[in-house]
């Protein structure tokens, strides 16, 4: 039945998910934007890293936000791997094969009028009379403590100055006045930030254009980094391969610069040279808002800041925001590091590794999970091999953890069964001190272990769960007889309609 509806923007995907029970919720409920969502939404379906009791849920449309009358929000759309795999049609242990193939047969986007632009039904300038971005777009708070509102699924767009390639990634953005929003920028992880150091170091600011409210494989797609896409690699064209179309862009208003033309919102503006300021100045919390790791990261004390030009929407537009703890942080950085993993190991080791997934605990950053296939005598020792290779497919993994054919990477007890028959710590753990990773693991810091040089300095760690291979006659599984359980309990097993 999904499969009739063509995913081509978010309400394609959210009409699309109205056909499968249990993947889309909404309420009429007025819900405040500040806290609120989020503390509902915590309960409904966030996962990930949030603090318990929290669960993997279906996503969620709020249809009354305090102080927008004409605006939605969604929250969760990426929440879950089955929901993404049915967004992206595929199954959900497939979807570091689909997104691995993606980025070998990208599609460039393509530049279509702005007659066929919907995000610009509805257009504010800057200049406007009363404009003020606050009130136009419902970003909201994840927490009481934020340093202010938040856009967390707004795809920056924006172009190398000197070279003309662009690329899109997704930043950390809080509303600080009427026509100015903060963005962090993580040390040598986005390419943007290549873009901006060159603008910067020219005196010139950068044009920056950001699309909120668009189809899940773009937002999927432009969180693969460096080496898998390279600078002046456009994820967009990841996007375009996933749906075998080309994304469609449109010049933007104000700046010289393109945005996603079937956004639901378009903010138009420059990454001004020299100017910083400080990320909580409005609220002096010393907090930003709820990261990946789960803990709530720390206000950046000189952040760049975006001149707002324009702000172009959709009637009736729906703006979509994530919890940084949750699930759907999993998925989006997540899917792409499993891409990335996998194509770096099939390169080098074709056949051997089956699967990974980027563990949920991890946010989709920190762990791999790698099922290896040992086939032959020489083949020891390679496992180990590739989890080295997994470390420099994707610089901000921090722990793998290697398993059998016969072992099932997507179930965590699984693993940990791995973990407790087939693994001696002595033996099967591999440290690998002194390597640069993420700043916003708390535990990477001299205060918590004064070897450690610099923030964001790690100990990388390899869990060697596979049997050695002269041995695998003596760790088989319980072999059971193989039956059809639907013809027993037909209301299970049962999955055609």
């Amino acid at each position: 039945m999904s499969s009739e509806i063509k995913i081509t923007d978010l309400r394609s995907a959210l009409e699309m998910l109205k056909t499968v029970p249990g993947q889309l919720i909404e309420t009429d409920e007025q819900v405040d934007p500040h806290a609120e969502i989020s503390g509902v939404y915590r309960y409904v379906g966030a996962g990930g890293t949030v603090q318990r009791p929290t669960q993997i849920g279906p996503a969620m449309v709020f249809n009354n936000v305090k102080g927008h009358d004409d605006a939605k929000v969604v929250i969760g759309l990426l929440a879950s791997r089955e929901r993404v795999a049915l967004m992206l049609g595929t199954k959900p242990e497939r979807l570091g094969f689909l997104l691995k193939n993606a980025v070998k047969n990208a599609i460039a986007p393509v530049l279509v009028s702005p007659e066929k632009a919907q995000c610009r039904e509805v257009v504010h300038y800057a200049s406007d009379e009363g404009f003020d971005i606050r009130k136009l777009v419902p970003a909201p708070t994840n927490t009481e403590e934020d340093a202010g509102p938040y856009i967390t699924l707004g795809m920056c767009y924006a172009s190398d100055p000197e070279t003309g390639k662009s690329d899109v990634t997704i930043h950390r953005l809080c509303l600080q006045s009427k026509d100015e929003m903060s963005i962090w920028i993580t040390p040598g992880a986005r390419h943007i930030g290549d873009f901006y150091q060159k603008a910067e170091k020219a005196g010139k600011p950068l044009p920056i254009s950001i699309s909120i409210g668009v189809d899940p494989a773009v937002a999927i797609g432009s969180c693969f980094e460096p080496p898998t896409t390279p600078l002046g690699f456009d994820e967009l064209s990841i996007a375009g391969a996933i749906r075998n179309q080309a994304v469609e862009m449109v010049q933007c208003l104000t700046i010289n610069e393109k945005a996603i033309a079937n956004a639901e919102y378009v903010i138009e503006g420059e990454l001004l040279p020299v100017v910083r300021v400080r990320e909580d100045q409005n609220t002096n919390t010393g907090k930003a808002m709820p990261e990946f790791p789960g803990y709530t990261g720390p206000a950046v004390p000189s952040m760049p800041i975006i001149k707002v030009k324009a702000v172009t929407h959709r009637r009736n537009p729906i703006m979509q925001t994530c919890i940084g703890a949750s699930e759907e942080h999993v998925n989006m950085a997540g899917i792409p590091t499993e891409a990335s993993i996998l194509e770096m190991v099939e390169r080098a080791m074709p056949g051997r590794l089956l699967n990974v997934y980027a563990h949920s605990s991890g946010g989709g950053k920190y762990m791999a999970i790698m099922q290896f296939k040992k086939g032959v005598p020489s083949d020891e020792g390679r496992q180990r091999q590739a989890a080295l290779l997994a470390f420099s497919a994707f610089s901000e993994l921090k722990h793998v953890i290697l398993v059998d054919e016969d072992v099932d990477p997507f179930d965590s007890n699984d693993v940990m069964w791995a973990l407790n028959t087939r693994y001696q710590g002595d033996i099967d753990t591999i440290f690998i001190p002194g390597v640069r990773c993420h700043p916003l693991d708390p535990s990477e810091n001299p205060e918590f272990n004064p070897m450690i040089r610099d923030r964001g300095i790690s100990c990388k760690v390899i869990f060697d769960c596979t049997v050695p291979f002269k041995l695998k006659d003596h760790f088989q599984r319980a072999k059971f007889k193989e039956v059809d359980p639907s013809r027993f309990a037909p209301e299970l097993f049962n999955k055609s309609k």
